[in-house]
Order: structure tokens, then sequence, then C-alpha cells
């Protein structure tokens, strides 16, 4: 996949401070362990609520950490509903926390680079994205790291925001079964990994975005030349 320069501008701006505003709301209105509020200083003191998801994948642009932190723990919140109704074994605070942090590995992980492109036959900088990891502790471990250095979590939701990663965390090229047994024993971490997987591939996949739009727009023009064609045969 050929990278793509970050997008910049008010719009881009203005969008990433709403996100970062329904984030704050959620996460205040959900976390209340004792630690939380100093988390949540060091979340908007970092780059969190101004860098990427990726570098060129899904949520590759200003404030895309965010968002799909939020994506997560939207996913997660209905997975767990659709599955045990009112009987949902986790609070509003362990779904928060799993799906609003799961990734809070990539504070200080992105940096910006300027790149020669070329457009328009002219070569020209423009800002893209690389990885410059500040705390190279891991992935989903390195998440559990810096949260429990504010507040407590419960073993469940360590292992659940520790595996979120599934089958693509690099650990299990030699051992899978940690991650087997997580599952198995633990739930969460296995709704976790879904709900990570849901945003990543469903909601910030842009290319599926389009498709299925212009799958539905060529839908309703066939239906309406359909309907047409049933009036003139009146």
């Amino acid at each position: 996949m050929q990278k793509k320069p970050i997008e910049t501008g008010e719009i881009v701006l203005q969008k990433a401070l709403k996100i970062k505003e329904e984030f704050i709301k959620v996460y205040t209105e959900t976390i209340k362990r004792a630690g939380s509020k100093e988390l949540l200083e060091y979340l908007v003191k970092s780059d969190f609520f101004t860098a990427p998801a990726s570098t060129n994948g899904h949520c590759s642009k200003i404030g895309g950490l965010a968002e799909h932190s939020l994506n997560v723990y939207y996913r997660l919140k209905k997975l767990i509903k659709n599955e045990y109704k009112k009987e949902s074994p986790y609070s509003e605070e362990t779904i928060a926390l799993c799906g609003l942090l799961h990734d809070v590995c990539k504070i200080n992980y992105y940096k910006v680079e300027e790149r020669n492109v070329k457009e328009d036959g002219k070569w020209v900088q423009r800002p893209f994205y690389s990885v410059d990891d500040q705390l190279p502790y891991g992935h989903g471990e390195k998440s559990v790291y810096i949260i429990n250095g504010f507040l407590r979590l419960t073993r469940e939701e360590a292992l659940a925001i520790n595996w979120h990663m599934g089958g693509f965390d690099a650990r299990n090229l030699g051992n899978p079964y940690s991650m087997g047994e997580s599952f198995k024993r633990y739930p969460l971490c296995l709704w976790t990994h879904l709900a990570d997987m849901g945003a990543t591939y469903f909601d910030e996949n842009t290319a599926l975005q389009q498709a299925m739009k212009e799958k539905r727009e060529a839908e309703e023009q066939n239906e309406i030349k359909t309907n047409e064609s049933n009036k003139d045969g009146e």
C-alpha cells in the first residue's frame, strides 16, 4: 500500500477536537476508579489525542488513535450487550477501560517526517507518519504497564488489554499457548480482540465503506428505474 501524506487543515483539526471531547465525556462518565483522573491528565498532556492509530492503515490521521479507541469501545459495548443481554458480567467501567485504553501503548510511538512526493510533475515536501517508539515495551503488555502506573486493573481487564491483538500479536510466533488460555478462561479477552478487529476492518475501512456506499447507490438507482418501468407499463 502506497503511503499517503498526512491530511491537515481546519476541518481535520476540528474533527480531532470533537473526538477528544467525546472521548473525555465517555471516560469521565464511566471510569471512576482511583487514579483515573491522573491517567486522564496524562493522556491529555501526551500526544494521545493528536496521534494516528497507524502510519498508513486504519485511522492514519490526526486524532486517529483517540477515534479508534472510541470505535473499539462502542464495538465492545455492543458485542457484550448482544451476547449477555441484561445479564452482563462486565461493568460499564470495565468495558470503557478495555475499549478506550487498549492502545495507549501508541502514545509517543509515531512521529511526523517530511518526504518528497511528485505532484503535477513537480517535487514537493509533504508530511508522513513513521514509527519512533519512545518506550519499546511491546504492544498490549505496554498498554497494561502504562495503565497500571495510574490505576489498578483487574486480572481479566489486564489480560484483555494485553491480548487485544489476538493472533496478530508477535508473541504468538513462539508460543500461542498463553493467548489461547486467556481466551478460554477470560472471555473479555476475546470480546476485546473482536471489538478491535471490527473497528479496524469495518468501522475504519474506508475502501469497504466506499464500496458499500456505491453498492447502496447502485441498488437505489436500479429500484428507481424498476419503479419507473412499472409505471410506464401500467
